[in-house]
């Protein structure tokens, strides 16, 4: 398509080439007596198709319609030009598009703690936008200097090659002129990019979080850090178009002292004879031709400047390696019993979250976990879905090594409500059914019910079918977490995780939800993790995580007798209860 469409664009360079050689055999050959040179095949083709040069001389019309004839010709080609080139740049950037959303969605977890969304989505569509500008423009512009150029340097030639010289004089310097200004302004452009990108990360950041910017008041704080932003970018942005007058006014200077040249050169060599009045005409007008797409190699430069800036930008998403599996990792039954031993674990080298961790969890068990904040809960259960592979020791699940079971199988079969679920902007049902497209309604209403969700959604006027807010705003923090809830249930996992995922409900319903997970409990191995005692009580046994390690396991009653951290939580807890109780009385 790219291939044709330059085709078409050599074709449009010759056709436009061939308009002046007409207009100058209409000056010298038909209005003038010069004899028609055989050399001008081109021409000559064109003028025997009208009935020769004598039928012109008599019909001085077939010259105007031989005009008109290139001119539909140039239309066509350009025609033709635009919209190949057109569907080639939008299929490029489409396929672009495609490539980084597939390539970010197999982004290892890590990559993703630290990335800022909104300075991804602007890779993802700004920077994308200009590469596929610049093969929709700017690849066209190329072309059209170079076949310009050829076709005026093939034709001017051969009529007077010392004007072809003075012509072509001041096209190095226009050259010259346009490479120093884009090396002077890709940094610039760079800098502007990147600007840009940090922009769009706080807007993002913002607007994902209006709850939090309401509640503490800090709307005034979250506009002015975008109107800095926004100001660094409009400089940046005003630099570029400063150095972009300069560059335009400086080559125009440059293109007309060219075109003046050319035209006062030529009226010396006509008015000696060496030149005449036709090819005086072709030269001028061959003369501004040439010069006007060789000026915009400055706007081809600046563009391409931007596109090299934006090109960068998308590599460094591309080159980021993929999140790998180990190699010949398959996928294994997971209800058995879970071991770790001797696990060691750290985000950053020589800070350790976990050392020589090591415990037992048997099939079906219900495990609660507690622990300090920053001792590490969700960490474990980050480990044990492989979002991070651990340092030393070995986990097994139903006798086999974690790092053998394929990542993709173990979180397929591992169902985890987080801490602040994630909801989208679709229905309450399409939410639900994300996690098994294929779920029957009964299935979905017994999954709400055991979530203690499905008496508030029916409360509503459109029921299932309400639509959710961007992110759940339309629910509470105790309804989204209890749609979550309901949508990780309706897996029928093998492994159950839920990461104080019951945090925003009253203890009322949290008692609901854990007295309708035992009734309806299958083989799947449980994992609580609260701060809650009240949600941790009833399990068949509690871990206390503490300085990197188990520090104690058992039930409820066993940790209360031995005393330690658990006791300690209880205590606090019971007595914060006891206030409130004293306080509401």
């Amino acid at each position: 398509m790219f291939f044709i469409a330059m085709c078409f664009s050599a074709g449009s360079a010759m056709s436009n080439f061939t308009a002046p050689l007409i207009i100058r055999v209409t000056i010298d050959n038909v209005l003038g007596d010069l004899p028609l040179e055989e050399s001008n095949f081109i021409v000559m083709g064109l003028i025997n198709a009208l009935g020769g040069i004598d039928a012109m001389r008599g019909n001085i019309w077939l010259a105007a319609a031989a005009h008109l004839i290139i001119t539909a010709m140039i239309g066509s080609f350009i025609f033709g030009r635009h919209r190949l080139i057109s569907q080639f740049g939008e299929n490029t950037a489409k396929r672009m598009k495609d490539k980084l959303y597939d390539h970010i969605q197999k982004l290892p977890y890590n990559y993703h703690v630290h990335a800022k969304a909104g300075d991804l989505i602007q890779r993802c569509t700004a920077d994308v936008e200009q590469v596929r500008r610049f093969l929709q423009v700017q690849t066209v512009e190329i072309a059209r200097a170079i076949f310009f150029t050829t076709f005026a340097l093939m034709i001017m030639i051969p009529i007077n090659s010392t004007l072809t010289l003075i012509t072509m004089g001041f096209l190095p310097i226009i050259f010259v002129f346009s490479y120093v200004f884009f090396k002077y302004c890709r940094k610039v452009f760079k800098l502007a990019d990147e600007k840009d990108g940090e922009m769009q990360a706080v807007l993002q950041e913002s607007v994902t979080g209006i709850r939090v910017v309401r509640a503490f008041g800090r709307a005034r704080f979250e506009v002015d850090k975008f109107v800095k932003k926004n100001e660094e970018f409009r400089e940046l942005d005003f630099k570029q178009m400063k150095y972009l007058s300069w560059y335009w006014g400086l080559s125009d200077v440059l293109c007309f002292a060219q075109i003046m040249t050319t035209f006062v050169v030529g009226i010396f060599l006509t008015y000696n004879g060496t030149l005449t009045v036709g090819e005086l005409v072709v030269f001028n007008m061959f003369s501004g031709m040439m010069i006007w797409p060789v000026r915009q190699l400055g706007r081809v430069l600046s563009d391409l400047g931007r596109m090299q800036v934006a090109v960068e930008r998308i590599y460094e998403v591309l080159d980021e390696p993929v999140e790998t599996d180990t190699e010949g990792a398959t996928s294994h039954d997971l209800q058995g019993d879970i071991i770790f031993k001797n696990v060691d674990f750290g985000y950053e080298e020589g800070r350790k979250v976990f050392n020589n961790l090591s415990f037992e969890v048997k099939k079906g068990e219900t495990i609660a976990i507690l622990g300090a904040t920053g001792s590490g809960k969700s960490t474990l259960m980050h480990i044990l879905l492989r979002l991070y592979d651990y340092k030393s020791g070995s986990i097994t699940i139903n006798g086999k090594e974690l790092r053998d079971i394929s990542k993709e199988h173990l979180r397929h079969n591992v169902g985890m409500v987080l801490q602040e679920p994630f909801l989208y902007s679709k229905t309450i049902m399409n939410n639900l059914k994300m996690a098994k497209d294929e779920a029957e309604e009964c299935e979905v209403y017994n999954a709400t019910k055991t979530a203690s969700a499905h008496g508030f959604i029916t409360e509503f006027e459109e029921g299932y079918e309400t639509l959710v807010g961007e992110r759940g705003t339309t629910l509470s923090g105790g309804q989204k977490q209890r749609v979550a809830i309901a949508r990780t249930l309706i897996k029928n996992s093998q492994l159950l995780i839920f990461d104080d995922s019951l945090s925003a409900v009253d203890t009322e319903t949290d008692a609901q939800i854990r007295q309708a997970l035992a009734e309806n409990k299958s083989d799947a191995t449980t994992f609580i993790i609260s701060q809650r005692i009240t949600t941790l009580m009833d399990a068949d046994r509690i871990f206390v995580i503490e300085n990197g390690g188990l520090a104690d396991a058992g039930t409820h009653d066993e940790l209360l007798e031995r005393g330690g951290l658990y006791k300690r939580i209880y205590e606090i807890q019971a007595m914060l209860e006891q206030d409130f109780e004293g306080e509401v009385m």
